[in-house]
């Protein structure tokens, strides 16, 4: 058992619903076993200067797992091992400044929260000798290793709800409704959503689509007196000979972003089919606001054996939901990879018996 006396924990990339209840159980776990916990702000940059972190008790931690976002901040920008800052001492790489200020806050381990661009930064630090845990955190649910990341089903239900409510609409106008949900090169929002949601239709990076196969099914539909549809549209889909849509191009250390793949999907089906279309893109929406239940529990579990792995002196690993069990596995076996929808998935196939066409 390792005698680790002081950790810090942070979090990084993109917000998910249930990144509170993460450091909510760190820090109790942490407290409950005689360890401080330094709340570090705005990921990373935290590690720059030693204002910028704060002792976490309970007290401080009191009603936060309900709340969506993080206590701690978060940034999405940047990779420290290619970055430089100024500092007293003239310029410095920034994981260099990261390092120095690990040892001089006195910590003995890091907590660190994120997705796959967050977890492949952990990584190059525990190269660089920083014990660390890490904890997947995306929306999108595709980090491998682990078959559920908290913040995905908030996600999924949120999307659901809407697809529910555009139903109403799609069949009073009698028209197309095509809902553009997040999930970046991964389908599983728009699969999962999609079939809860009772979508006609639902286009995902894994299967490039043919809009022509979309439009006639749902022109079938028509036959039989449906008169309006639903199609579901991952933000990564891309037709067959096709590519992305990106509302910007990656440069300067950004990842691209991105989007319009909704507005052109809409366009497109109605040419195809005559009939009036619609496209709501629900962006930023499906990251906020309170976690599900399934979510609370998930990201607790999580940081309790995140804080159980660094009293064991298991670093460089990261915690992962093998159900019914949460399990430690080693980051250099998730870095760098994606885990995308199979074409096999039993949800997937699934909704192909159901009628639901993904436009293959």
């Amino acid at each position: 058992m390792s005698s680790i006396a002081r950790i810090g924990v942070l979090t990084g990339g993109g917000d998910a619903p249930g990144l509170n209840a993460v450091i909510r159980a760190v820090v109790k776990s942490a407290y409950n076993s005689g360890i401080e916990c330094l709340g570090i702000e705005d990921s990373f940059d935290g590690l720059l200067e030693q204002g910028r972190c704060r002792v976490m008790t309970p007290r401080d931690v009191r009603g936060i797992m309900r709340l969506g976002g993080t206590v701690l901040g978060t940034i999405n920008t940047g990779n420290p091992f290619s970055a430089v800052i100024e500092t007293s001492d003239g310029p410095k790489p920034y994981a260099d400044r990261c390092v120095e200020m690990f040892h001089r806050m006195g910590l003995g381990a890091l907590i660190v929260i994120g997705g796959d661009g967050t977890l492949a930064i952990a990584h190059q630090f525990t190269e660089r000798g920083i014990p660390l845990v890490g904890v997947p955190k995306t929306i999108d649910n595709d980090i491998v290793g682990t078959t559920n990341c908290f913040g995905f089903d908030t996600a999924v239900a949120f999307a659901t709800d809407a697809i529910d409510r555009l139903h109403t609409t799609a069949e009073a106008h009698r028209r197309i409704i095509v809902v553009e949900v997040m999930g970046r090169y991964a389908g599983w929002i728009a699969l999962h959503a999609g079939v809860a949601g009772g979508a006609d239709a639902i286009l995902i990076p894994e299967i490039p689509f043919s809009l022509e196969a979309v439009a006639e099914r749902l022109r079938e539909r028509d036959k039989w007196g449906a008169r309006f549809s639903i199609v579901v549209v991952a933000e990564g889909a891309f037709p067959v000979g096709g590519k992305l849509s990106l509302v910007e191009e990656a440069s300067g250390g950004h990842v691209e972003r991105l989007g319009g793949i909704g507005a052109q999907v809409s366009a497109r089906l109605g040419t195809l089919t005559g009939k009036e279309t619609r496209y709501v893109v629900l962006g930023h929406l499906q990251r906020g606001g309170a976690p599900t239940s399934f979510d609370r529990v998930l990201a607790t579990r999580f940081g309790a054996k995140a804080v159980e792995l660094v009293k064991q002196g298991e670093f460089g690993t990261m915690v992962a939901f093998d159900p019914p069990d949460i399990i430690a596995r080693p980051l250099i076996e998730v870095v760098g990879k994606t885990k995308t929808v199979p074409r096999d998935s039993d949800v997937l196939l699934t909704a192909k018996a159901l009628g639901v066409t993904f436009g293959d």
